[in-house]
């Protein structure tokens, strides 16, 4: 898949808007969600396994099936690694810098690992023990470790393979809507490891993943429709109709509205209805919300991205695992030099603290560009086993080569 700048310009959108919300001022509860019941964790998650389907998609035609199973965890064993140089940095410095200060917000992160240093350390490293603002590059892990199994499926059966992992992931989705997860993680703790529940991240995986294995699916066949000759497989595109379009600019502009005029909980104290919205279990109205933004983006996307550039976004976009983590950086330290006094600042110092943030971010995305990367998985010569035809019975590999 060749790079789209559109596309780092929505990653470097929603990266930003992270950081905002991430960044304690008053600024961050305005700009949390400002398009309606969508925050841009749903955009990050949904645009990222896009890219993954579609890149290691293309090496699996080109390169055979090894290449994108070693690549997917090669690329899985790097966000680890930054992962683990964001919880050494958590555990250390921001740990050392927030006693020294008293700052309650820091001691409250990192109070199962003021408790439990050996398990909370051990256990974080596993993915388990997730303390806020980290629980994100975790489930990046595990689902890339997972999607090398889910495009094999998907590329070796085609339509009705992508149906079977939609249909698997569509389930692990109700099952989080019922708690079901929940109620499987507290009898296996029961068992084994010590780690409560809270203590795991406030992103409900068995939901979360559905948008992911939603992603990799159309990152997938579009890369698959442009690969494949077309007398073989008919290349997959995504029209609206016009009703459609006007359905989902109602839902886009109706839930923006309500949004700003209620705030961030839909039904107020209605806490079982704000279920139906819910962030951290992906709710049935949030999805809607989600499904008609992506219809929208994806009609008048282009049509902006032609009339301009935005490439500071691009910038960051295209770097975004280290800005990613350069936002936790700068975030955690701010909370533990300054603490969460959102709305107890002057304007004009949290406006410099923005300021000086989306600075370093721009910084650290400019020198990851300058960086060289190793580019040995794309540019390798395919090994023998690299080149099986068996990926995809029936279809024309781009090279030529068709399957017995």
């Amino acid at each position: 898949m060749t790079r789209k700048p559109e596309l780092d310009a929505l990653r470097g959108l929603m990266l930003l808007l992270i950081t905002v919300t991430h960044v304690p001022t008053s600024i961050a509860d305005r700009l949390s969600q400002p398009f309606g019941f969508v925050s841009a964790a749903e955009g990050f998650v949904f645009l990222s396994a896009f890219l993954v389907g579609g890149v290691y998609t293309k090496i699996a035609f080109d390169k055979g099936p090894s290449a994108m199973r070693r690549g997917l965890w090669d690329r899985a064993a790097v966000v680890w690694a930054w992962h683990a140089a964001m919880l050494l940095y958590l555990f250390t410095v921001i740990a050392a810098l927030g006693i020294a200060t008293d700052q309650a917000a820091i001691k409250n992160m990192i109070s199962f690992y003021m408790q439990e240093p050996v398990t909370a350390l051990l256990t974080s490293f596993a993915l388990i023990y997730n303390p806020p603002l980290l629980d994100i590059l975790p489930m990046y892990v595990l689902y890339m470790l997972a999607s090398p199994l889910a495009l094999t499926i998907g590329l070796r059966w085609k339509r009705k393979g992508w149906a079977f992992v939609l249909g698997v992931s569509v389930l692990f989705w109700i099952f989080a809507q019922f708690e079901l997860d929940r109620s499987l993680y507290a009898w296996i703790t029961s068992k084994t490891i010590t780690v409560p529940l809270h203590q795991t991240g406030a992103f409900e995986l068995a939901a979360w993943q559905f948008l992911w294995i939603f992603g990799l699916w159309m990152g997938s066949s579009m890369q698959a429709g442009e690969n494949l000759e077309h007398d073989e497989i008919r290349k997959v595109k995504f029209h609206s109709t016009r009703s459609l379009l006007l359905l989902a600019l109602a839902i886009v502009i109706g839930c923006m509205i309500w949004r700003h005029l209620v705030g961030q909980a839909p039904f107020g104290a209605r806490v079982d209805l704000n279920l139906l919205f819910d962030k951290w279990q992906l709710g049935p109205l949030r999805l809607i919300n989600f499904f008609a933004m992506m219809i929208v983006v994806m009609h008048y996307g282009p049509r902006v991205t032609r009339v301009m550039r935005f490439r500071f976004l691009e910038v960051l976009g295209n770097a975004s695992l280290p800005v990613f983590c350069a936002h936790l950086v700068v975030a955690l330290l701010v909370l533990a030099l300054v603490g969460d006094k959102r709305g107890q600042m002057p304007l004009g110092r949290e406006v410099l603290i923005l300021l000086g943030t989306m600075a370093v971010l721009y910084l650290v995305a400019f020198v990851a560009a300058k960086v060289p990367t190793s580019k040995a998985l794309l540019s390798k010569k395919p090994g023998p086993d690299d080149r099986r035809p068996e990926l995809v019975p029936g279809l024309v590999k781009v090279q030529g080569i068709r399957p017995e």
